[in-house]
């Protein structure tokens, strides 16, 4: 298993989802404000097949990269949003009329958001339009 912090591990899953054009792509740092976990990777799908697809190859692209499962998981029973919890990082993938109806980020708004261009860059080593 490859051994990486939790901030960079959020960031690569970021990119894996974003690699398979996930929208809307938000990482909160939640560790000064929840023992939940210290991430959370929230992203949109544009519909119920996507957002399984997204989560689907998450598990996979983690499974294969890092040798992790994710320690739970949930879906609620329409499919249109899924969390994968890996203990530190928790990835949230919604639908996109969910993901307006709940908001995770206004909820979290006092939560610190990592910039684009920050886990672009943390992450581009995983990209599969990067090598």
């Amino acid at each position: 298993m490859k051994d990486i912090d939790s901030h960079k591990f959020a960031c690569v899953i970021a990119q894996f989802l974003d690699d398979k054009l996930a929208k809307d792509i938000t990482i909160l740092n939640i560790s000064n404000v929840s023992s939940l976990a210290d991430y959370f990777v929230i992203v949109t799908g544009d519909s119920t097949p996507q957002v399984k697809a997204l989560m689907e190859t998450t598990k996979e692209k983690v499974k294969s990269t890092f040798s992790r499962l994710p320690v739970r998981q949930e879906n609620d029973t329409k499919n249109r949003w899924n969390l994968l919890d890996y203990g530190d990082v928790v990835v949230h993938i919604l639908h996109k009329d969910e993901r307006e109806t709940y908001a995770i980020e206004k909820f979290w708004n006092h939560a610190y958001s990592i910039l684009e261009d920050e886990w672009r860059e943390t992450a581009k080593e995983y990209s599969e339009y990067n090598k």
